[in-house]
């Protein structure tokens, strides 16, 4: 290839696109290129031939940054006419023998359904919502410069607030604060949607942040599936004059345009190959030996009806976190830690169709699970999956009409960056939150002029958030093209 452009953006995930939006709107020629027939990385829906007219979010399913990170207020979705769907109950934890634990987005409702349970509950998150975005801003900043709720006293008195919190969910003595089953299990139910040890910081930072967005904005879904994140970003880049080409593969900086800045929505692994023999050796170094994650097997399932839960009340919530207690939860992550796959996994469940009806077709709907496995683990999940569904919603094997599993050892092949399975494109420690992919001042540069890493292995973390993306594209802009202010990404700017 030899047309020059201004910049080129490798991927089409939410980071990626993030990326090449803001350089578009900076007024820079852009041009994305991505591996797959589809574009979205882990955002897309597609029909993956199980029943006629049922589609999949392969990847992402629930979207509570969606709406809440810094990048997509600017860029506004709903003003773009994107309709999303936010339940009552944002997430429920099944319990054996017991009547589910809900957290409601409203706060009060989840402090009355909990009970006795509910002060510790209230306690605990009540602080927090009085100015969400500190939270928000300290877990979805870039790690380096100072985020913006530093820059008041209450800003600093609410991140003391979020660190104690954090602290408490992160040591032994976590069941101090929340001293029933049924908030532990609420509580944990979201820290390991980070995969990792349970208690530990990375775990923790991700659940209190998460749990304070369920209670403010929510958790949200797309009206017909992820994909519509993704297709509203392609046209304001198409817009601007970005131009995207699918199945196009990018197996090193020779098969792309000339370009000023280059910016990679790849894994650190990846970003090495790419750039190989350019790279100073301690970056490609420190790319290539970027420690992975523990992973994620999937399997979407069709269904002819709701699933059974023993609590119906389950069937109101957007997400479903299924592994039974914290002591349950915390011991099938000790076995995925160290490398075994558990008998009981902690499972994450959604059925669309009962917020969207229009995902039932002709008396099906599709249900999204994944569940937490060793590293590159060969096994087939389903097996696992459904013994855990029918745990707690007996008969669910008999609603299932059809269904498609991908072991950890097969996610790269939808998703080149989900290497073994490790959907956070790297491991997710608090450490690793700070230094992602490498000990550096700049997370982004790969130490070769104009050329930068956009993913989800950059920080601040995992997430449809668009934040490493967007975090990168504003280094380019002002290292590359001397721009200085962002530009604005709302319809109107």
């Amino acid at each position: 290839m030899s047309t020059e452009v201004d910049a080129v953006v490798v991927g089409t995930g939410p980071n990626g696109m993030a990326a090449a939006v803001t350089l578009a709107r900076a007024g820079l020629s852009v041009q994305v290129f991505e591996a797959q027939p589809t574009i979205g990385g882990g955002a897309r829906t597609l029909d993956l031939g199980l029943a006629p007219g049922i589609t999949h979010d392969i990847c992402s399913a629930v979207h509570p940054l969606a709406i809440s990170s810094p990048f997509f207020v600017d860029f506004d979705l709903r003003a773009r006419g994107m309709e999303l769907t936010t339940p009552d109950i944002s997430y429920a934890q099944p319990l054996d023998g017991k009547p589910a634990a809900l957290a409601f987005h409203d706060l009060a409702e989840t402090v009355d359904h909990l009970g006795a349970a509910g002060p510790e509950w209230h306690r605990f998150f009540a602080p927090l919502l009085e100015r969400v975005d500190d939270a928000i801003w300290l877990s979805l900043g870039d790690k380096r410069s100072v985020p913006e709720t530093l820059r008041d006293v209450p800003g600093v008195a609410n991140v003391v607030k979020f660190g104690l919190r954090l602290l408490s969910q992160a040591s032994p003595s976590w069941n101090i604060p929340l001293s029933h089953e049924s908030t532990q299990s609420l509580f944990t139910g979201v820290a390991a949607h980070a995969i990792g040890g349970l208690p530990a910081m990375g775990t923790a930072a991700t659940a209190t942040m998460l749990s304070t967005v369920a209670h403010a904005a929510g958790w949200p879904s797309p009206i017909g599936g992820s994909q519509a994140i993704i297709d509203h970003l392609v046209a304001d880049l198409e817009a601007h004059g970005g131009t995207v080409t699918a199945d196009a593969r990018i197996e090193h900086v020779s098969d792309m345009p000339a370009a000023r800045a280059y910016l990679l929505d790849t894994s650190a692994l990846g970003a090495a190959q790419i750039f190989s023999g350019l790279l100073p050796t301690h970056v490609d170094r420190a790319l290539r030996g970027f420690r992975q994650g523990n992973a994620a097997a999937k399997v979407d399932f069709v269904l002819n009806g709701p699933v059974p839960w023993a609590d119906p009340n389950v069937n109101r919530a957007g997400t479903i976190h299924v592994g039974g207690t914290r002591a349950q939860m915390a011991a099938a992550e000790a076995d995925v830690m160290n490398g075994r796959m558990p008998e009981h996994p902690v499972c994450l469940v959604s059925d669309p169709t009962i917020f969207d009806p229009t995902r039932e077709v002709n008396g099906l709907r599709p249900l999204w699970t994944y569940c937490h496995v060793p590293f590159d683990c060969p096994l087939d999940p389903a097996e696992y999956i459904i013994r855990q569904m029918e745990r707690f919603a007996p008969g669910f094997r008999d609603t299932i009409v059809a269904y498609n599993s991908i072991p950890a050892s097969e996610m790269a092949g939808h998703n080149q960056n989900y290497i073994g399975g490790d959907i956070a494109t790297g491991v997710v420690s608090f450490y690793r939150m700070m230094a992602r992919p490498r000990t550096s001042w700049d997370n982004y540069s790969l130490g070769v002029p104009g050329a930068y890493l956009c993913s989800a292995a950059t920080p601040p973390a995992p997430g449809v958030h668009g934040m490493n993306g967007w975090f990168a594209a504003r280094r380019a802009l002002k290292n590359r093209f001397g721009i200085s202010e962002a530009p604005g990404l709302s319809p109107q700017a």
